[in-house]
């Protein structure tokens, strides 16, 4: 590399260290000490995320086993915090050769605060909820510990949320607390119990997701870095993609979608394959802030990929009660959509600035190296289709022996694989640098790395329903020990099939070096995101002990005055604030637990019924936002330290073409069949379609450019033709709306009648529960049945009611009925009644699709005028 680039490089990896993985690296004994302890973590996770425990247990006679498993969220943040400790310095002047003294003395704190109730946890759970004031003491200690290690590996951003957070629960009470937000306070020695002794705040449900699974996959894709999947996917990327026009740019974007199927950070992504990238983005003619801008945008984008999610996706199935494999389905789609936008506007400025390709293989026509590029994309996805139908193959035939017959068909797949593969040279890591750099051929990069797909397959295979199907973390064991054992045998088998005897023992040596290496990594890596967790889980502690959800909810209300748009504006504002300088798992534990139920609320209060996922979503799309937007956007900054461009305008050129980015999570929450919700097959392919040609079509208003450059009055239709492809349902409302409402005076006449229309829509209004003397409103919606009337419809749907001068007051809800929680807003043994304000019925209208041609037509007509004009050939 030349002295710039390496100078660059190094100040990125440095700087990944200070943010992600910590960056004192200490020599000598205390090295071995940091690296056991990782190699430690790591194996513990495996340990208890399959049967073990049990099994030695019953072998051994000793409980011991089994109250590991019992006490993970402890343990596993006891790991955490020493860590932290040992690997993140506490000041930017403390030493980053070696761990001082009073670093071990904060290990040695972590370990009683964390362990204390390991020890105690009969007498504790003996008197649950009667704290002593040793309890008190050990919690307060707890806090202390945890948030000198949050502010060591995350910076000061969290911390001081999680302290407003702690500010308020004990001091919400005060008489300087304005009286709108001001509750009823906790004692000392509840609030602590609360927060650190029982399993409610730090211990809650983010840290044992993090314990349980989310600390799996890290260690997966960690390992599978170290054993060369991470250089396979950059390589094959660049063999497919490299010689199109602009050709690294785009070969940036799926190397970085592709290492976000296992990459749980936007910013190590961008740091792995950046290094890469960026110095021939800039080789091609791209600027040092678009070459890091792009690989930023590429790099959040890999954030919201399936499965893994920036390691959030298990976090939103646990709290939207939304099944994983249905989670993965749901996000699937706008991922997808998201990252062809992408590498269309990556087209685009190729386009504009008339950059070329790097040099292939082999020279042929740009039709030839078109359908190359497809051949080789088709070829692959044949090969791992093929695989996953032949493990289905055996559960339908062997179902009995399904899991143990699988593992000896991946065995053999792999073996067959390292065979093919051993008649190839290794990939080796490329110079990005080189003066000039050939392509190499794609079928050779495909066939050279193909078994590291393999790992893939089986995790997605494990959790894919079936009637064998396994747990997320279950699957992820497996596919951790898959990779292991490709990370320890790729090498010498390779040696044996190459006729290498005499190098056998140096291989398994090499790879029995970089798993170990990958644990570290993963442990290391899984350091902020522990801590994060914990610390968030302060945060969910405070809500669930104050209501201070309730006051935000009221407080953005007022805000929005009730309008839907701004309401959401404001929260994509919010959410971007807070995921300021936050890692993924916190950053979206944050912005959900805040937001998210707000969305939902004032949706139905404005007649929308938004799922909750699509809420879930929505945050978390502008929450890792926040990672490539100023003034703190830290993908932009390490972006910028490899490119040696301008971080923060860097993290301006990453935003704007992440725009189309944002613009997704306001679509799916008015049009929710982009989450394939309720969508067959059929309608999932054309709903696609459409959305890849919208966003594409936004793609090209935001940069200004189409077949050519755009006037103003072509961006300005291109944009409506884009709205109306992703929401045509939006001018048939102007034109015809989609409920007939009437006043609280005709309710009973209409409820007496057998509606016509298709459903019915009730607006609710009475006290609030939580504020008496609040009323509010919400919206519920019956599928008609003609045969009956809205009485007898509202008893259907398990509706209690009493008619009092002529108003029809609702009772309260039976348990487990279809309203129930719509309606647990509500304060029904108020004096006020929970009553009907006005029913509404949906019109007979035509279908939305409608629309679709005149915008079709105008689509057709920019086309033919642009080509008119087009100076560059579109591919």
């Amino acid at each position: 590399m030349s002295d710039t680039t390496t100078s660059n490089y190094k100040s990125a990896d440095y700087w990944l260290a200070e943010v992600e993985i910590g960056a004192r690296t200490p020599c000598g004994w205390q090295y071995w000490v940091v690296f056991s302890l990782s190699v430690t973590w790591s194996l513990y996770q495996l340990f208890i995320a399959t049967s073990m425990p049990f099994y030695m247990a019953e072998l051994t006679g000793l409980n011991f086993f089994t109250d590991l498993l019992a006490h993970t969220r402890r343990i596993h943040l006891l790991f955490a915090m020493a860590l932290a400790a040992m690997v993140y310095p506490m000041l930017r002047i403390s030493p980053r050769n070696y761990i001082p003294t009073y670093d071990f003395l904060l290990v040695g704190l972590s370990a009683i605060v964390c362990l204390y109730a390991v020890v105690f946890h009969e007498q504790l759970a003996d008197r649950s909820g009667a704290f002593t004031i040793n309890d008190t003491i050990i919690g307060i200690l707890g806090l202390i510990v945890l948030s000198v290690t949050v502010y060591r590996s995350l910076g000061l951003p969290l911390l001081i949320v999680a302290l407003i957070f702690i500010i308020y629960v004990f001091y919400g009470s005060s008489f300087w607390v304005p009286e709108v937000i001001r509750w009823k306070g906790a004692s000392l020695g509840k609030t602590v119990w609360h927060y650190w002794i029982q399993d409610e705040g730090v211990f809650g449900q983010p840290l044992d997701i993090a314990a349980t699974m989310i600390f799996l996959f890290v260690l997966f894709g960690s390992i599978l870095e170290k054993a060369g999947g991470g250089n396979y996917f950059i390589q094959l990327s660049f063999s497919l993609l490299g010689h199109l026009r602009g050709g690294p740019a785009k070969a940036a974007v799926i190397s970085s979608a592709l290492s976000g199927i296992y990459s749980g950070s936007s910013i190590a992504n961008t740091v792995t394959t950046g290094t890469f990238t960026i110095p021939l983005m800039k080789k091609t003619g791209l600027s040092a802030e678009k070459a890091g801008a792009i690989e930023v945008a590429s790099s959040t984008n890999g954030q919201l990929t399936p499965p893994v999610m920036g390691a959030a996706a298990f976090l939103m199935a646990e709290s939207t009660g939304v099944p994983y494999i249905e989670l993965l389905k749901n996000a699937f789609l706008p991922a997808v959509v998201s990252y062809v936008a992408l590498i269309y506007i990556v087209h685009l400025e190729a386009l504009k600035l008339g950059l070329k390709g790097l040099k292939p293989s082999v020279s042929s026509s740009a039709a030839a190296r078109l359908l190359y590029v497809v051949n080789g994309v088709v070829i692959t996805i044949s090969l791992l289709t093929a695989v996953y139908y032949l493990l289905n193959f055996v559960s339908y035939f062997f179902p009995n022996l399904t899991f143990s017959t699988v593992i000896l068909v991946c065995v053999a797949a792999y073996l067959i694989l390292i065979a093919i593969s051993s008649r190839l040279p290794d990939l080796t890591v490329n110079d990005p640098n080189a003066s000039l750099i050939t392509l190499p051929k794609a079928s050779d990069v495909i066939i050279t790395g193909l078994y590291y797909i393999l790992p893939i397959i089986v995790l997605i295979w494990c959790i894919v329903p079936t009637p064998n199907r396994l747990s997320p973390a279950l699957a992820a064991s497996w596919a951790c020990f898959g990779v292991i054992f490709i990370s320890l045998t790729q090498h010498p088998l390779k040696a044996l099939f190459r006729n290498e005897r005499d190098r056998i023992k140096n291989s398994f040596q090499r790879g029995l070096s970089e798993c170990l290496d990958g644990m570290v990594s993963g442990a290391r890596a899984m350091i902020s995101i522990s801590v994060a967790t914990a610390a968030a889980g302060v945060i969910v502690g405070s809500l669930s002990l104050s209501g201070a959800h309730n006051i935000l909810l009221e407080l953005i209300e007022i805000l929005a005055g009730g309008n839907l748009i701004i309401l959401l504006l404001l929260i994509a504002i919010v959410s971007l604030i807070l995921g300021m300088g936050l890692p993924t798992t916190a950053n979206y534990i944050v912005v959900s637990t805040l937001m998210a139920p707000i969305i939902v609320t004032l949706g139905a209060k404005n007649g929308l019924v938004i799922p909750l996922v699509a809420a879930h979503l929505f945050v978390f799309y502008f929450g890792i936002l926040a990672d490539d937007t100023p003034p703190v956007g830290l993908a932009a900054f390490a972006a910028a330290a490899i490119s040696g461009g301008d971080p923060i305008k860097t993290g301006v050129q990453g935003f704007m073409y992440d725009i189309r980015t944002a613009v997704l999570p306001f679509l799916f929450i008015f049009n929710t069949e982009l989450l394939l919700i309720n969508v067959s097959p059929e309608k999932a392919i054309f709903i696609f379609s459409l959305a890849t040609i919208a966003m594409m079509l936004f793609a090209a208003v935001t940069q200004g450019y189409f077949f050519a450059k755009n006037y103003i009055w072509e961006s300005i239709m291109l944009l409506l033709v884009a709205f109306t492809l992703m929401r045509p349902g939006y001018w048939l409302d102007q034109l015809i709306p989609e409920y007939n409402e009437h006043n609280r005076i005709d309710v009973l006449k209409i409820l007496e009648k057998k509606p016509t229309s298709s459903k019915l829509q009730l607006k609710v209004s009475g006290p609030n529960l939580n504020n008496p003397n609040k009323l509010d409103e919400t919206i519920l919606q019956l599928q008609v049945d003609n045969r009956k009337n809205g009485f007898e419809q509202l008893a259907d749907a398990g509706l209690s009611f009493v008619i009092e001068n002529a108003k029809v007051n609702l009772e309260e809800p039976s348990f487990g009925s279809k309203f129930e929680n719509k309606l647990s807003i509500f304060d029904f043994y108020d004096e006020r009644p929970v009553y009907i304000v006005s029913v509404a019925e949906s019109n007979k209208r035509f279908s939305k699709e409608f629309f679709y041609i005149p915008a079709i037509f105008v689509l057709g007509t920019i086309i033919f005028l642009q080509r008119q004009r087009q100076t560059q050939p579109a591919f």
